[in-house]
């Protein structure tokens, strides 16, 4: 608050008690209360009054677009995918979108697969060095 630390506030306090005496300091601090409060409240209500005058005027939507002009790949993103309409394609074109699509849609049900081939023969492994382990093999027995 301010810019002051604790030991600042302790200072103000020793002096505040010294000065002020002791009987009346509670009513200066309740009183010190009461215009810190009203003070943020003031600032506040100011506050808001900034903002209702900011929604009112657009400065929302210019720091929406500024925010989306600092980000070139999302506002490159947003652009294109309000101008682009898949509907607007020729027969041909919209034709070759969905063979493209399908090969997409096939080529990742794919690599699941495979991503899921992989987890499985990890499992197995595990599990067998798990039983490894659990389980002495024969040759330590003999020896033993």
């Amino acid at each position: 608050m301010f810019g002051m630390g604790w030991s600042e506030m302790v200072l103000i306090g020793i002096v505040a008690l010294i000065v002020v005496g002791p009987q009346e300091l509670p009513g200066l601090f309740r009183s010190v209360g009461q215009y810190v409060g009203k003070a943020k409240g003031m600032a506040r209500e100011f506050s808001r009054a900034m903002d209702q005058a900011a929604d009112q005027s657009g400065m929302k939507d210019i720091n929406k677009t500024l925010k989306a002009a600092s980000n070139p790949t999302q506002f490159g993103k947003d652009a294109i995918k309000s101008t682009f309409d898949s509907s607007s394609l020729t027969p041909e074109r919209a034709e070759t979108k969905e063979k493209m699509d399908a090969a997409m849609a096939k080529a990742a049900e794919d690599r699941k697969a495979r991503e899921a081939a992989a987890a499985e023969a990890a499992l197995d492994e595990a599990e067998a060095d798990m039983a490894a382990l659990r389980d002495p093999s024969p040759k330590t027995e003999a020896k033993e």
